[in-house]
């Protein structure tokens, strides 16, 4: 799949494609955050998009590399992206993972193995999977069903906006 492919010059941000939904094609605001290891590698890029006008983060796209600690998380705890979303929504309830399901969705012509994550706030969908790189990709929307139309819209994002200077 070409949209799983690592980079071959390193940028100064991550070291691996971002997969998300290209910032032209979305119709509100963007914010995107890096996560620095102390040696200064990239543990991973999240993207906040927000539909609402200032009033909240509609979806958050993260990309963990393998290795990341925000990658770890114990039996039914949320992932670092829906502990982001909550955080951009001022929402300070109790969230857990409550069942997973593994479903079967044709990118093309490929077929990804999305992980289906149910939580006990029933506002929010969090979608999982993994990329050919070891990277994993999260999608966490709040007040919005992730279908299987949204896959169709995701690619890497071009290396400049991960440039510094």
């Amino acid at each position: 799949m070409s949209f799983l492919r690592r980079r071959s010059a390193t940028p100064a941000g991550p070291d691996f494609d971002v997969l998300a939904m290209d910032p032209g094609d979305w119709p509100g605001n963007l914010g995107a955050g890096l996560l620095p290891a102390p040696d200064g590698t990239c543990q991973g890029v999240f993207l906040r998009y927000d539909l609402f006008g200032g009033r909240g983060t509609a979806m958050i796209i993260g990309n963990l590399p393998e290795g990341s600690p925000a990658r770890t998380v114990g039996d039914g705890e949320i992932p670092f992206e829906v502990a982001q979303l909550l955080l951009a929504l001022e929402n300070d309830e109790e969230v857990a993972v409550v069942g997973v399901e593994d479903m079967p969705v044709l990118q093309g012509d490929n077929l990804m193995i999305v992980r289906r994550l149910k939580l006990s706030e029933s506002r929010i969908s969090c979608v999982q999977f993994d990329r050919s790189d070891g990277v994993l990709v999260t999608i966490a929307a709040w007040d919005r069903p992730i279908t299987d139309d949204l896959y169709a819209l995701l690619k890497p994002l071009p290396a400049e906006l991960f440039q510094q200077g």
